[in-house]
């Protein structure tokens, strides 16, 4: 912009360069440097255009930026299980607990599998979800083949025991432990597979600390001819146990009832429970080391 209080040569001489150049050429070269960007700014931004680039390439490729569930966020506590004279009879609760509090009270930690199968489902709800995802895609390629056949509990037992090995090898493993039961031409199978592959087949199964409390109520009061009626009740004296015993038990809970006519899984309820007893009211009397 010019300033018209100083006077202007009308014909200024080519070889004028004080008047071509007013600013020194050394001064533009000094500003000119300062607003370059030193070593440190350029790998910054070199640093910054990769992140943009990451961010990038996570929003087109999903499969770019997935992540391993280092250690179970929401969890849910025991699944108990056992064969009765007709089928399967398979219970949990329905408590999600964050950390140690118990975050949320309606998680279905049970679901069908396929026409023959029932899957119940302890630890991480997350992994849950992802397992049932592989169980639906092996059920939709196996229902493409329109062949008449489906896949039993014992072949879906198999699959889960290698797809949980799998990851266990893969130091990437599925935070559960599952609860596999179903019937299929007259043949009722019941079985357990931990978040490491180990697997085994019995006639009452239960995971978390189900697997200590309730598996020696089992022992002493299954029987192989149970009717429906005594099964419930005999899985009801169980979970009992277990909300009394388990701080990660809520009393909401829901059964199971695998057939060869079907699946169905019953409503929420809650049991009733006595509070009452003395080892409740003062439960450290005659302990060492008590406060």
């Amino acid at each position: 912009m010019l300033n018209f209080a100083t006077p202007v040569s009308p014909c200024p001489s080519l070889l004028d360069s004080s008047l071509l150049f007013p600013v020194s050429l050394r001064v533009i070269d000094r500003k000119i440097k300062a607003h370059l960007p030193t070593k440190a700014h350029s790998q910054v931004s070199i640093m910054n255009m990769s992140e943009s680039v990451q961010v990038t390439n996570n929003l087109t490729n999903p499969e770019a930026s997935s992540q391993r569930t280092l250690y179970p966020y929401v969890t849910g506590t025991s699944v108990v299980a056992i064969k009765y004279k007709d089928g399967i009879l398979m219970a949990a609760d329905m408590g999600g607990s964050y950390g140690s509090t118990l975050r949320y009270k309606s998680v279905e930690r049970m679901k069908s599998v396929g026409k023959h199968s029932v899957l119940g489902a302890s630890g991480e709800i997350s992994d849950f979800q992802e397992i049932l995802r592989y169980l639906d895609e092996l059920i939709l390629h196996d229902n493409m083949w329109d062949d008449g056949n489906s896949l039993g509990p014992k072949e879906v037992h198999n699959y889960l025991t290698r797809l949980m090995y799998n990851r266990r090898n893969k130091f990437n493993p599925l935070w559960n432990s599952l609860v596999l039961g179903g019937v299929k031409n007259g043949q009722k199978y019941l079985g357990s597979v931990s978040m490491i592959g180990v697997h085994f087949e019995d006639n009452h199964v239960a995971t978390g600390f189900g697997n200590h409390l309730a598996r020696p109520i089992l022992r002493d009061e299954w029987k192989e001819d149970l009717s429906f009626e005594e099964g419930v009740k005999l899985l009801e004296k169980c979970m009992r146990v277990l909300l009394y015993r388990d701080r990660s038990a809520v009393n909401k809970l829901q059964i199971a009832k695998l057939t060869e006519e079907g699946m169905t899984i019953s409503q929420p309820y809650s049991l009733k429970t006595f509070w009452g007893y003395g080892a409740f009211q003062n439960p450290t009397v005659g302990a060492e080391g008590s406060w």
